[in-house]
C-alpha cells in the first residue's frame, strides 16, 4: 500500500512538471500577458500653439481615466524639435496632423486624401514610431487674407495670388519659409516680397494681418480669429496642404493596446466642428485647456 501511494505521488509530480514545462506552448495568452505587462506611465507632448496643447490635454485626460499615469510636456516647440524627442522615446505621444507630418518627412509627397496620406505616412515613418487612427477632425494650414485684400485683388484661391504675390509680405511660423517656399513656387508659382517669421497660428500672426504688416498669413482653419475678423481663407485647389487630420503619433514600444484603444476612441469622436468649438473656448474665451478637455471627455463618455 505504501509503495502504491509512493508511485501515485511520483506520477502526480511528473504530470505537474510536464505541465509546467509545456505551459508556454499550451497557454499563449498567459505567456503573452507576462511578456507584455500593461504600460502604466507615458509622456504626452505638444507643440507650441493652443490647439496642440488642448489636444495633448484631451489625450492625457482620456488616458488618466483608464488608469495610466501621464506626464505632460506642453508647448515644446515645432515639429523639428518634437519629432526627434518622439524618436528617442523622451516623448511617448504627440497630437499630430497627418498631412503636415507627411510633408515634413517627404516634401515631394502627393497624397491628398486621408487614406492616401496615412498609407504614405506609415511607409515613411521609422520603425520606432507609429500613427494611430486619424480623427475626422481636420485643421489645415491656410493662406488667409483680409476681406479688403481679397476684394481689391479678386482673390478666392491660392492660385490667384500668383499675379500679386511679388508685392506682398507673407507671415507665419518661423519654419514656414524653409518648409513651404519651394512648394508654393513649384505648385502655384508664388514668389513673395518677404517672408516674415511670426508665431504658429497665434496672436502675432493675426495682429500682423489685421494691421497690414503682412498681406498673407498662414493661419489654421479652426482659428476663431478668421470668423471674428472676417478674414478670407483662400481655396487650395491643388491640395498643397492636403489632408490634415488630427492623428496621434506614438513611440511604438511605449504604448500598449489599452493606450492604443483609448486614443483611437478619442479620435473616433472628434470632428472638425467640435474641435473648432473647443479651440474657441481656449483662444477666445480664455478657458484653461485642461478644463476644456476634461469637460469634453466627460460629455463624450471618455472621461
Amino acid at each position: 500500500m505504501t509503495r502504491f501511494i509512493r508511485v501515485a505521488v511520483i506520477g502526480v509530480a511528473s504530470l505537474l512538471f510536464l505541465a509546467a514545462c509545456g505551459g508556454d506552448d499550451e497557454s499563449p495568452t498567459t505567456g503573452a500577458t507576462s511578456a507584455s505587462p500593461s504600460i502604466k506611465n507615458v509622456t504626452v507632448g505638444s507643440a507650441n500653439f493652443p490647439e496642440s496643447e488642448l489636444l495633448a490635454e484631451i489625450y492625457a485626460g482620456a488616458l488618466e481615466a483608464k488608469g495610466v499615469t501621464v506626464e505632460r510636456q506642453l508647448g515644446i516647440g515645432a515639429r523639428e524639435v518634437t519629432y526627434g524627442q518622439l524618436q528617442s522615446g523622451d516623448l511617448t505621444i504627440m497630437p499630430e496632423y497627418n498631412g503636415a507630418l507627411l510633408h515634413y518627412l517627404d516634401e515631394k509627397a502627393t497624397a491628398a486624401t486621408t487614406d492616401e496620406t496615412n498609407t504614405a505616412l506609415k511607409a515613411a515613418l521609422p520603425p520606432a514610431l507609429e500613427i494611430l487612427d486619424s480623427a475626422p477632425a481636420e485643421d489645415k494650414d491656410s493662406l488667409t487674407v483680409t476681406q479688403e485684400t481679397a476684394s481689391q485683388n479678386n482673390l478666392t484661391t491660392i492660385e490667384d495670388l500668383a499675379k500679386v504675390s511679388k508685392d506682398m509680405i507673407i507671415g507665419g511660423p518661423p519654419e514656414m519659409k524653409q518648409r513651404r517656399e519651394q512648394q508654393f513656387k513649384d505648385v502655384y508659382g508664388l514668389e513673395f516680397k518677404e517672408w516674415k517669421a511670426l508665431d504658429v497660428g497665434g496672436p502675432l500672426t493675426v495682429t500682423a494681418l489685421k494691421d497690414g504688416n503682412v498681406q498673407v498669413a498662414d493661419l489654421f482653419t479652426t482659428d476663431p480669429a478668421i470668423v471674428a475678423n472676417n478674414f478670407v481663407v483662400l481655396d487650395d485647389p491643388k491640395s498643397v496642404f492636403g489632408a490634415q487630420n488630427v492623428t496621434p503619433l506614438v513611440f511604438k514600444t511605449g504604448v500598449d493596446q489599452n493606450i492604443r484603444d483609448t486614443l483611437n476612441a478619442v479620435s473616433a469622436k472628434l470632428d472638425t466642428a467640435t474641435l473648432s468649438q473647443l479651440v474657441a473656448k481656449v483662444v477666445t474665451d480664455h478657458e484653461d485647456a485642461d478644463q476644456v478637455a476634461k469637460e469634453w471627455l466627460t460629455s463624450a463618455g471618455l472621461g
